[in-house]
C-alpha cells in the first residue's frame, strides 16, 4: 500500500509540474503576434526573374510570380508595344471593376518618359497595371505565369491581386527592374 501511495504522489508531482510548465509557457512568457495587415511600403518588380515583391521598411513580407507583357523583356517605350516599363512609379488608383478581377494603376508614364516619347513622336502609352487573371479564366491560377500573356501589365492570380489589394495602399512606390 506504501509503495502505491509514492508511486500516486510521484504521479501527482509530475502532472502538476507539467501543468506548472505549460502555464508558464502560456500564460507567463510574452509572445509577440505577427501583425494582421503589415503596411506595405515598397513594391519591387524583378522582370527577368518573374518576380514581385511586397516590402514593408525594407522587410520583404510577400513574394509573388509574375507574368509580363508579351511584348519582350526591353522596357516599354511606346503605345502598343506590350511592354513593362522599367523605373520607379507610384501606385495611383485602383480599379474594382477590372476586366482583370481587381487592378492597382502604376503611374507610368513619368514626365521625363513623356518628354522623350514626344521627342521621339511617339505615344508613350499608359494604363500599366498589377492586376488579376481576365475575367471567367481566374480558374487558370499560377499556370497564367507559364507565359507572358499581357499588354504591357504586371499580372498575378485573383487570389494574389486581392491579397495585394488590401495590403497596398494608393501613392506606393513601385519599382519596376530589367
Amino acid at each position: 500500500m506504501f509503495i502505491l501511495k509514492q508511486w500516486i504522489l510521484v504521479g501527482s508531482a509530475v502532472v502538476l509540474a507539467a501543468v506548472v510548465a505549460v502555464s508558464g509557457v502560456y500564460f507567463v512568457l510574452p509572445v509577440q503576434a505577427p501583425p494582421i495587415n503589415p503596411s506595405v511600403d515598397y513594391i519591387v518588380v524583378e522582370k527577368h526573374l518573374h518576380m514581385m515583391q511586397l516590402l514593408d521598411h525594407g522587410t520583404v513580407i510577400r513574394t509573388y510570380r509574375v507574368a509580363l507583357g508579351r511584348g519582350g523583356k526591353e522596357a516599354k517605350s511606346m503605345a502598343g508595344d506590350d511592354k513593362v516599363p522599367e523605373g520607379t512609379y507610384h501606385i495611383v488608383g485602383r480599379n474594382p471593376r477590372s476586366a482583370f478581377h481587381l487592378s492597382l494603376r502604376i503611374g507610368y508614364p513619368t514626365e521625363q518618359q513623356k518628354r522623350i516619347a514626344q521627342g521621339l513622336g511617339v505615344d508613350p502609352g499608359g494604363d500599366v497595371m498589377i492586376h488579376g487573371i481576365r475575367n471567367g479564366l481566374g480558374w487558370l491560377g499560377g499556370l497564367h505565369t507559364k507565359v507572358d500573356w499581357t499588354r504591357g501589365c504586371i499580372a498575378v492570380t485573383d487570389f494574389e491581386i486581392e491579397e495585394i489589394w488590401e495590403l497596398v495602399p494608393d501613392g506606393t512606390p513601385i519599382e519596376i527592374k530589367a
